[in-house]
């Protein structure tokens, strides 16, 4: 799949978010940056649409986490296919 997605749907279909509403209420709360062709900017709605070669900086267990996004997906598929959608860097 190709083009952009929201980025919602994308955090539950790379099983980084349990539910939809749960990614929803992640990036209400502020908790999401998005860089795009070299800008970085918080992500307000959940509307927000992400494309391959974007990154998403979020927290993590660890601190924050950074996610290249590499692919997009139609539905929410098996962990081993979700992995196949990031790349994942744990910032410190």
């Amino acid at each position: 799949m190709s083009g952009r997605q929201r980025v919602d749907v994308w955090l539950f279909r790379a099983r980084l978010a349990k539910t939809r509403a749960e990614a929803a209420r992640l990036i209400s709360e502020g908790g999401v940056r998005l860089v795009h062709n070299g800008q970085t900017r918080r992500v307000a709605k959940p509307s927000v649409e992400v494309e391959p070669g974007d990154v998403l900086v979020m927290p993590g267990h660890a601190g924050l986490r950074t996610i290249a996004v590499r692919g997009l997906s139609e539905r929410r598929g098996p962990a081993a296919e979700a992995r196949g959608l990031y790349d994942d860097q744990v910032e410190v």
